[in-house]
């Protein structure tokens, strides 16, 4: 490090990361076991993440063999690392945990042991089948609980009861029911529940893209873009702020969690923008937003994503590259919010003294992007997800040994297959949990009778039927996992929007950027509160913060959805350009409208107009174009006016 530059090492310990990640975020309150239990849970999650890697290499094994073992060995780790009670992380295993340990064996096993019998039943199912699917199904809502929360418990729990006692919810509600053995073998015998489409996803490639991300940080490649980042935004207006959301973007592609892209990025970029001025929560609020929006990033996004593959019937590369102008926009909108935050306060950057040098850092470890080159090539070429995945694995590790400073021994590589199985715990129960309202949905028929509610509620106006679904998709958010939301709401509320005339992927991406931003949406907003926890600031007003910085998150997707160029339907490159160039303008109108400022303190009457204006450039046509562009420049010419003169006041 040179003499001058600032210190870009952490100055939280890992202690204390992990102790704010276990407090935000369920997934990360395990265990801390020690010794032979220890070393248990390390052979289970390397075999766990080895049998992955085989059937990526040589093919997967029949649909419930290869989703039954997935959900086993999720459940066994999740018995065995997480206690009942979040706040107990002791090292001591209780008793009932080993018994639901054992049955997490015994459920899965029985589909390994009795595949071609229960194929053959066709539905007959026996007394032990009955009994198997209960525990199973009494199994996976525990265990998603313990990783997950209670809120998509509670949902699955919901729709148990509701296909027991479908007879007695009222109007277009009511079904004639069906009996305890009937749900319980259509939850685990069938594949159309546990078993179904989203736990299929979770056992085939985003196991493999988890793995994938934990080789690359072992590689070092997140400091190494933190620092890229700060290397080239830091020493701009505002700068540490710009160079948190640059880094967070880019570090969306290895990490699917935005309480930990939080806590990772934010304990380098959260006490380095309090240096040069910025309040408390500002600084955290920026790292939330930017962190939150990492799932939304190309090319990899979040695991969500890839579950969207099964339920839009469109390839990946399709999805990403359709995602890319929406994310631009996201990041493109806080991006504007904080350099007009910063010309309000008059703060500076950092002086490039004190900054890494980029050409330098990409001189000495350009390498370390080369793995997601692979996983871009492979899907451009039409490899599969999985086989992308794969091959992006031993790119990782096969890069690591061109500098040694970022080798790879094979004690890490043991490490990277142990945590990259351990971060795939809550996905895969997320997963198995959501596949149970997902097959409540499918049995009942509710899918076709909540589509038709809203409708009726909405009165077909696409734009109110939008509102409620966003507002389903946060209130779902604050409490679910980001796959389970987005599971749900594209079994039952996408497919509304489709009925609207919004376009599939935007349908889809709609549902799955909202469910998304709940982690910045007051009152429960999980990656403002992490952010708080490093920058020593109010929980609540953080999250207040990060929403209003990150309002592109609940403008973006009404954009995309009324303007399908920009998730690239049926469109070329000039409607793309103007389509992007209106919502750009819209955005910056809006921003000023927010934040209060464009070249100078905008005044009552001239926030309103911005907000007219950027509404207006938000709804696609050409009279609201010209409108929503002539109000925004009207008042950008009065700003520009009213900064000459404050200037010439002050130089007088």
């Amino acid at each position: 490090m040179a003499k001058n530059q600032v210190n870009l090492t952490p100055e939280i310990d890992e202690s204390k990361q992990a102790e704010l990640m276990a407090k935000y975020d369920r997934e990360f309150a395990y265990r801390d076991l020690k010794g032979i239990l220890s070393k248990v849970v390390t052979v289970l999650a390397i075999t766990w993440a080895l049998i992955q890697l085989y059937t990526a290499a040589f093919g997967v094994f029949p649909t419930t063999i290869q989703r039954g073992q997935h959900v086993g060995f999720a459940l066994l780790l999740v018995y065995i690392l997480y206690p009942m009670r979040k706040s107990n992380r002791s090292n001591k295993i209780a008793w009932y945990d080993y018994i639901c340990a054992a049955l997490s064996v015994v459920v899965a096993g029985y589909h390994l042991v009795y595949y071609q019998p229960i194929i053959h039943r066709a539905g007959a199912y026996t007394t032990m089948d009955v009994t198997i699917s209960i525990i199973a199904v009494l199994l996976v809502i525990e265990a998603t609980r313990r990783v997950a929360g209670p809120v998509l418990v509670s949902v699955a729990s919901f729709f148990l009861i509701y296909a027991f006692l479908g007879s007695n919810f009222p109007g277009f509600l009511s079904h004639r029911g069906y009996a305890i053995p009937r749900i319980a073998t259509y939850m685990w015998m069938s594949t159309e529940s546990i078993l179904g489409i989203p736990v299929g996803v979770s056992s085939t490639f985003i196991f493999l893209f988890l793995v994938f991300a934990t080789f690359l940080k072992k590689t070092g490649i997140g400091d190494w873009l933190t620092d890229l980042a700060m290397g080239v935004a830091g020493g701009a207006t505002g700068g540490p702020a710009k160079a948190a959301v640059i880094a967070s973007a880019s570090q969306g592609t290895i990490s699917g969690s935005s309480v930990a892209n939080t806590v990772g990025t934010g304990s380098v970029t959260i006490p380095l923008m309090k240096s040069i001025g910025y309040r408390s929560e500002f600084a955290a609020a920026v790292e939330a937003s930017a962190s939150t929006g990492g799932q939304l990033m190309p090319p990899i996004m979040g695991a969500a994503a890839f579950i969207m593959t099964e339920f839009t019937g469109l390839p990946y590369i399709t999805i990403a590259l359709s995602a890319a102008i929406p994310a631009f926009l996201y990041f493109t909108g806080i991006f504007i919010m904080i350099h007009l935050e910063a010309k309000k306060q008059g703060l500076r950057g950092l002086k490039r003294s004190e900054l890494p040098n980029p050409f330098k850092l990409i001189k000495e470890k350009w390498f370390l992007a080369l793995p997601i080159a692979v996983i871009v090539v492979l899907l451009v070429q039409g490899r599969t997800p999985m086989r992308a995945a794969l091959f992006a694995i031993f790119s990782a590790i096969a890069v690591s040994y061109i500098r040694k400073d970022t080798r790879l021994s094979f004690k890490n590589i043991l490490e990277g297959l142990e945590e990259g199985a351990r971060s795939a715990l809550p996905v895969a129960m997320a997963c198995a949990t959501a596949g149970i309202i997902v097959g409540i949905v499918t049995l009942t028929g509710l899918g076709v009778k909540f589509s038709t509610g809203i409708l009726i509620l909405s009165g077909g106006n696409v734009y109110l039927a939008m509102l409620f679904t966003m507002f389903a998709s946060i209130i779902l958010g604050m409490g679910m996992p980001t796959t389970a939301n987005y599971i749900v709401q594209a079994t039952i509320a996408a497919p509304v929007l489709v009925e609207l005339g919004i376009p599939v992927i935007a349908a889809h991406l709609f549902v799955f950027y909202f469910g998304i931003v709940a982690d910045i949406t007051p009152p429960v907003a999980l990656a403002a509160f992490a952010g708080s926890g490093i920058a020593g600031s109010n929980p609540f007003k953080t999250g207040v913060q990060a929403s209003k910085l990150a309002f592109a998150a609940y403008l973006v997707p009404y954009i995309f959805a009324t303007s399908p160029q920009l998730v690239l339907v049926d469109t070329n490159v000039i409607e793309v350009i103007m389509a992007l160039a209106t919502a750009l303008i819209g955005m910056y109108a809006i921003a000023g409208a927010v934040s209060g400022y464009l070249k100078t303190n905008a005044k009552a009457w001239e926030r309103l107009i911005l907000a007219v204006g950027g509404v207006l450039l938000v709804n696609p046509g050409m009279l609201t174009n010209v409108l929503g562009i002539s109000l925004t420049g009207v008042i950008f010419a009065f700003q520009i006016m009213r900064a000459k003169k404050e200037d010439q006041t002050v130089t007088l």
